[in-house]
């Protein structure tokens, strides 16, 4: 996993030649960043999650193109299609106002597009509106794998909480869910590792 990614599954290579096309048919002439968020996102930092659609922030105008897709073949031999989630819009996120600034390049070998994870810990807390089963699943992954804690996700969401639009006391509950859910998988982590947590006082 060079510089904490895995950039060479077959979803990640799918990837990479998603954003080559991308760059094609936009005929990029100068640098464009791109903020990666979803199931892609945990994919890179984890391995362990399949995902079509891309979730993928641009910072500048562009007109992302509908048809755009690849297919690609997964190691179980399953042929899956990823594509540009053209109506992902990371203000229905609980998001940090630092989740740019924070967030950590990839090199997927790309001449123009510059792609950007979110942190760790970001992702896990963009998770958090929703909190369907499968943004659960990831926020364990990413704590399974100690790329955050439900102590760093609570300080971040909790910070994150001025700067949401929507229905606060929803997202408190989910986010005493979110931190229970850490805080469970953490735990799992210590046991499976052997790991002894040592009480404090």
């Amino acid at each position: 996993m060079p510089d904490g990614f895995y950039t060479h599954t077959a979803l990640a290579e799918g990837l990479r030649e998603l954003m080559t096309q991308l760059e094609g048919r936009l005929s990029l002439q100068k640098p464009l960043t791109v903020y990666l968020a979803g199931g892609m996102a945990v994919h890179l930092y984890t391995a362990s999650r399949v995902t079509t659609d891309v979730d993928a922030e641009f910072a500048g105008r562009v007109m992302l193109p509908q048809d755009l897709l690849v297919d690609v073949k997964l190691e179980n031999g399953i042929t899956q299609a990823i594509y540009l989630d053209t109506n992902y819009n990371p203000t229905f996120a609980l998001m940090h106002e630092d989740y740019q600034e924070d967030s950590i390049p990839v090199d997927l070998g790309l001449k123009q597009i510059r792609v950007r994870v979110l942190s760790p810990t970001d992702l896990a807390v963009s998770k958090i509106a929703r909190l369907a089963e499968n943004d659960r699943e990831d926020i364990r992954s990413l704590v399974s794998e100690r790329l955050t804690s439900a102590a760093e996700i609570e300080a971040r969401a909790t910070e994150a909480l001025g700067g949401y639009v929507g229905g606060i006391e929803m997202l408190r509950a989910n986010l005493r869910d979110a931190v229970a859910i850490a805080r469970d998988q953490e735990r799992a982590t210590d046991t499976r590792d052997g790991s002894v947590v040592q009480p404090k006082g």
